[in-house]
């Protein structure tokens, strides 16, 4: 049986967010925790929280024994992006754009 937890408008940009989601897909929810606990990424505390939000979905649901969750899939989405503008020499300015991403976690049982 599978449980989710998703997150969104996260101020950490996808590509960014891909590199930490690929670190714990396919592993078992408690090797991932301890991965996450010591990545030094920004988007690593954002995993950390939602896989912790997935393990308390799973605990609410009969019938599902959380020692044996995976981390089936993590899907990191694009969001919307901010514009802003920096200003640059000879009166120019140039956009900066601020991206944000959408994480989902499912969780499976072995």
């Amino acid at each position: 049986m599978e449980v989710r937890a998703i997150d969104k408008y996260i101020r950490v940009s996808p590509q960014k967010a891909r590199l930490v989601a690929n670190l714990v897909m396919g592993k078992t929810v408690s090797e991932a925790l301890s991965i996450l606990e010591y990545t030094p990424k920004v988007a690593g505390r954002h995993m950390l929280k939602l896989l912790n939000s997935a393990v308390a979905n799973a605990g609410s649901k009969e019938g599902i024994d959380v020692d044996t969750l995976f981390v089936k899939t993590v899907q990191v989405d694009n969001g919307p992006t901010l514009k802003r503008f920096r200003a640059r020499a000879m009166g120019r300015g140039t956009r900066i754009l601020k991206r944000t991403c959408h994480i989902t976690v499912v969780l499976d049982e072995a």
